[in-house]
């Protein structure tokens, strides 16, 4: 039995290396995926908070004790509109929507047919930061926009 000398392998050389030119885009990749992930959280929070706000706003104004009954003149459904972008019934400083891209005609404010209730409806289309679509292989690019949808139900005082 004759002793042996320790080789190190040569062989395994820069493997460490490559393993990691192959993951970083994979890991990468994931990275971005979770960011854009929450920032859907986060706007679509947004969209409930805003919807909700514009709710109790027009909650408390649209009762007509007059008539007895709920009554959304043009001039509240205009304020409560501005309350679901801006969280104010106006904005006279010019601030940027809650959520970019929010328009007045994303939101939608209604009377509850036979209830005393009103109803805010927000509708959104989040975008990803890379874009709008991804090119299709074979036909239409693939649409990555995802529709949030937030309504809130609340009885006019």
């Amino acid at each position: 039995m004759g002793r042996r000398a320790f080789k190190r392998p040569q062989a395994q050389r820069g493997v460490a290396m490559v393993e990691f030119a192959i993951a970083l885009p994979l890991l990468l990749l994931l990275l971005l995926a979770i960011g854009e992930f929450g920032r859907l959280l986060f706007q679509y929070n947004s969209l409930l908070q805003a919807s909700r706000d514009a709710g109790r706003f027009v909650a408390g104004q649209a009762w007509n004790a007059t008539l007895g009954k709920v009554d959304l003149s043009a001039d509240l459904m205009s304020k409560t509109k501005s309350v679901a972008l801006y969280g104010a019934p106006a904005n006279p400083n010019g601030y940027p929507p809650v959520v970019p891209g929010l328009t007045a005609a994303d939101v939608s404010v209604t009377e509850v047919v036979g209830t005393n209730h009103v109803q805010v409806s927000i509708t959104y289309t989040f975008r990803p930061v890379i874009g709008g679509t991804i090119p299709g292989f074979f036909g239409a690019p693939i649409p990555l926009g995802i529709a949030l949808r937030s309504t809130v139900v609340m009885r006019a005082l």
